[in-house]
């Protein structure tokens, strides 16, 4: 039943391994990738794992940081499996247990010790226990109540309902008003009134006092503001507006005053046109190399107060209860070499989940993140002079660092200095929903490849949306005005191949990556229409454009002031992608470019919730509306804002 049970350390070393009959798959193959998706990603709050044709069972001993799994098909429905795997862990810790604490797992390794026949006792009884089980046989008719009924008992109980009704009727209490009146219905006559009704709610006042009262109450309001009665303000000359200065160099030398102007702001002679067209550039920073990487400010301090504080209650707590404050309070919150265990753990885990949720992780993640700290450190043994929140906090921020960190490194410089070698294009498609800034981020991204010599073709395949293919325009235009193709032999850097509206972006894209190889561009960036993860025709079209073009590197583009939406909208891409493909393998999300990181303070909980998600790495992340507000990730500067009372 059984295909493979294996005890290893979490160093990698297998301690004693089980194989059933008929098996001739290596278990190696399964258990590495649980290793890759499970427990280096800080995934192990659930305890199972699917692999192939596989369903893999683990559980994590913290105390002699081992793991036991155990595999068998998808297609088998085994009930005993947590239960043996549980007892299985019980009886090799309680046979085992001085060698692992006293000489460790490489020494513990070179013993030959059997454990094979007391596995095979546990398993016998788990499967035997689970044939007890077996669902027992429906009673006959004779053998159950309804049976015992006759006819003359089921219509005598309806007539007793019926007089019971009857009764309840007839003493059902009068109501309010009938009671007040000694249960006689009495007609209440309405009182004559003897004022006229008021008119408009003005309580029958005259027009002649409505407009007195009404006098007297502007003067008092005018009073209150200090204000003249009587007297016409004297109209205010407008002010002359002054040139503005930028923060990033370049100064406005004209005003902002176009009243000279026609209606639709551009001059109406061409030396005003002239003079306009030749204001100063808005300079940007020099991106030559790899991008820097975000830097948040770490807390660390407020995190010693936190602490601080947290002890200091406990103190008080304890000088309440038992009359020991001070010196003696201190010590209540620490743990003394005991194992932790989920009771130890659930108030601080709480606090934690809470704290994850308002700092914009979604709430599944951060349950989910939570769980498997919980799982982690359940059955550790603590130092002496350790506070649980202090062992919880250092181990969640680990395993969110380790999230973070991607499980494989985009390097784009490289990569397309990889494919200019092989004389073609590096192709980047850009995918993300409405309004997260895709064209924005794909021209800062322009600048940084032209930055570093690189020919960019810019291929407009957002046909979809209005003005779309104008934004790409001007945006070709600045770049190529900031590097002019004076410097670069008489030939612009950036490029825009577009086609217009209405037509097929998968083919503008082919028409585009085509006309790059042989112009011999080095990056081509496919600008894409944005749209809902749930919009099935432009998800159909954008998972054709991947399909029939197959580019380098898919980026998702998503907001970092998201939340629960930015599960939502991962997952479905993702699926949507899977779903439309026309291939066995399909395409999915590569990498992710987090926009408006600097309207989140520290906020920066979508980050975690993305990565996640996907598994993929956060390559770009934009920081402001220049060009050069592109930055790289920092795993450690995200946590340690992330984590920040």
């Amino acid at each position: 039943m059984l295909d493979f049970f294996a005890i290893f350390s979490k160093g990698g070393i297998v301690l004693w391994c089980f194989q059933g009959a008929g098996v001739t798959e290596s278990f190696a193959g399964p258990i590495n990738a649980l290793i890759r998706s499970v427990i280096l990603q800080e995934r192990s709050g659930n305890n199972s794992f699917t692999h192939n044709a596989l369903n893999l069972k683990y559980k994590l001993d913290n105390e002699f940081e081992l793991v036991f799994v155990v595999g068998f098909q998808k297609i088998l429905t085994l009930t005993y499996v947590d239960k043996f795997i549980d007892d299985v862990q019980l009886h090799f810790r309680d046979r085992y247990k001085n060698e692992l604490e006293q000489r460790g797992a490489l020494k513990f390794l070179v013993n030959n010790f059997d454990f094979e026949d007391e596995f095979n006792i546990l398993l016998r009884e788990a499967e035997e226990s689970s044939r007890e089980k077996a669902p027992g046989r429906m009673r006959t008719f004779n053998q159950s109540e309804k049976s015992r009924k006759t006819v003359k008992s089921m219509i005598e109980k309806k007539g007793e309902d019926k007089s019971k009704e009857q009764s309840s009727k007839k003493n059902k209490p009068p109501p309010k008003e009938a009671e007040a009146t000694g249960g006689a219905q009495v007609k209440t006559a309405t009182p004559a009134v003897s004022q006229k009704p008021a008119e408009n709610g003005n309580q029958g006042l005259t027009n002649e006092e409505l407009e007195r009262n009404r006098a007297d109450f502007f003067r008092k309001q005018a009073a209150a503001r200090g204000e003249k009665t009587g007297k016409s303000p004297k109209p205010q000359q407008p002010k002359k507006k002054s040139g503005r200065t930028w923060d990033l160099g370049g100064v406005s030398t004209k005003g902002l005053d176009y009243s000279e102007t026609n209606g639709n702001s551009s001059p109406d002679n061409p030396e005003q046109e002239k003079e306009i067209s030749s204001e100063p550039m808005i300079q940007v920073d020099s991106m030559k190399g790899e991008l820097r990487a975000i830097c948040c400010e770490d807390d660390e301090e407020e995190g010693d107060e936190e602490e601080k504080v947290v002890v200091a209650d406990t103190s008080k707590k304890g000088a309440k209860k038992g009359g020991f404050g001070g010196m003696f309070g201190m010590f209540k919150g620490l743990v003394g070499s005991k194992s932790l265990t989920l009771e130890d753990m659930e108030p601080v885990l709480d606090k934690m989940r809470e704290h994850l949720i308002a700092k914009n992780v979604a709430a599944d993640i951060a349950s989910q993140l939570c769980d498997s700290v919980a799982k982690k450190l359940e059955g550790k043994v603590m130092g002496t002079f350790t506070t649980v929140a202090s062992t919880v906090k250092q181990a969640l921020q680990d395993s969110l660092v380790q999230i973070l960190q991607p499980k494989r490194r985009v390097d784009i410089l490289r990569d397309v200095l990889e494919a200019r070698s092989q004389n073609k294009p590096f192709v980047i498609t850009f995918c993300g929903v409405n309004g997260v800034g895709k064209s924005t981020n794909l021209a800062k991204i322009s600048y940084w490849l032209i930055e570093n010599g690189f020919s960019v073709l810019i291929a407009a395949c957002d046909t979809f949306r209005a003005g779309a293919v104008e934004q790409l325009r001007t945006h070709q235009r600045r770049l190529n005005s900031l590097h002019p193709p004076e410097k670069h032999g008489g030939r612009p850097m950036v490029q825009l191949y577009e086609k217009g509206y209405g037509k097929d972006a998968a083919g503008i894209a082919m028409e585009a990556i085509s006309y790059a190889r042989n112009q011999g561009f080095n990056v081509v960036l496919v600008d894409t229409a944005g749209r809902m993860q749930d919009n099935a025709p432009l998800m159909t079209a954008l998972a054709k454009l991947i399909a029939v073009n197959v580019p380098d590197l898919v980026l998702f583009v998503g907001e970092a002031l998201v939340g629960n939406e930015a599960v939502d909208q991962l997952v479905k891409f993702n699926q949507a992608l899977a779903d439309h493909s026309m291939s066995d393998k399909p395409r999915l999300i590569d990498g992710i470019v987090l926009t408006k990181f600097d309207t989140i303070d520290d906020k920066v909980g979508a980050a975690i919730s993305m990565t996640y998600i996907t598994g993929q790495p956060i390559v770009f992340v934009g920081t402001g509306q220049t060009y050069s507000d592109l930055r790289s990730l920092n795993a450690q500067a995200v946590v340690s804002a992330l984590m920040k009372a």
